[in-house]
């Protein structure tokens, strides 16, 4: 099925609905009020918590004009695309209007953020932590405003492995730090829409290396996830505010940090006291009082 470029799978999904089956009635609703869920999760998971049969989300898929439900799945991710022009500004709304509309806004913006955390699934960032535990080397890019979750990350992965982390770029080149990638590290790429060019190419440089590649992305269809042993998703485009939120991908980052450095066991240990001491005697932080 071609799908006009200004067609809406939302909005043919809701006009279908009064036609459809009650159980794919539910099924329909069900992913109308959870479209980022249906763009990022597998068909199983989200039968699993929508209560229905995973056929089911095919079976909706054609009843509404669609080969199945990849096609589907394509459809509203492309929807949620802003334009390539203005992936900022094509997210504003309207000036909000009345005493408390400014404070509103936060609160609306603070909700999204928090109800966006329970959904990032657990087990794959478990999965990720130990493929850099098990890493030679871990390599980290972020780029623009991904930039600052590259570097949280570098910090709290080398306050107990400083020799062997490294942020891609800081040294030189991007080239020549793609080029030094090896069997047995890992890269970390983070990204989300629009994509930046260099993550991708750092994405492929880890992948023709051989290298593990770890995305932390908004997305299965990111271009820098294209090809990665672990896909870490978070939600960018789902809290309100004319710039995608980076909560859940400073979350991912967090987490990994914590559990790459329990399963360090006693040697992670002692790398970060060796830290702290060497932070002490430089009276890096200030002194508390009392």
């Amino acid at each position: 099925m071609v799908v006009s470029a200004k067609s809406s799978p939302l909005s043919e999904l809701r006009i279908a609905l009064p036609s459809l089956p009650l159980r794919l009635q539910e099924v329909g609703r069900f992913v109308a009020a959870n479209d980022y869920d249906a763009t990022t999760r597998s068909m199983r998971d989200l039968a699993a918590e929508a209560g229905a049969d995973p056929a089911a989300f095919t079976r909706l898929a054609k009843a509404i004009g669609y080969s199945g439900w990849d096609e589907l799945r394509a459809a509203l991710t492309e929807a949620r695309r802003p334009s390539q022009t203005a992936p900022f500004s094509g997210r504003t709304r309207g000036r909000r209007h009345g005493p408390n509309a400014d404070v509103a806004l936060v609160i609306d913006k603070l909700e999204a953020e928090a109800a966006g955390l329970p959904r990032i699934p657990a087990q794959p960032i478990a999965e990720a932590a130990h493929a850099l535990h098990d890493a030679k080397r871990i390599w980290i890019a972020g780029y623009r405003s991904c930039r600052s979750v590259a570097e949280l990350l570098n910090y709290e992965l080398r306050l107990f492995r400083p020799e062997q982390v490294q942020l891609v770029g800081t040294s030189g080149p991007d080239d020549l730090d793609l080029g030094a990638f090896q069997p047995g590290e890992a890269v970390v790429v983070i990204g989300f829409l629009p994509y930046t060019h260099a993550s991708v190419r750092v994405a492929q440089a880890a992948h023709r290396s051989g290298a593990t590649l770890i995305a932390i992305a908004d997305s299965l269809s990111a271009p820098m996830a294209e090809g990665a042993n672990h896909v870490l998703l978070f939600e960018a485009a789902s809290s309100p505010g004319f710039f995608p939120s980076l909560t859940g991908a400073i979350a991912i980052a967090q987490s990994l940090a914590a559990v790459t450095f329990s399963l360090g066991g006693a040697a992670a240990k002692k790398r970060l006291e060796n830290t702290e001491a060497r932070l002490t005697a430089a009276s890096t932080y200030v002194p508390e009082k009392g």
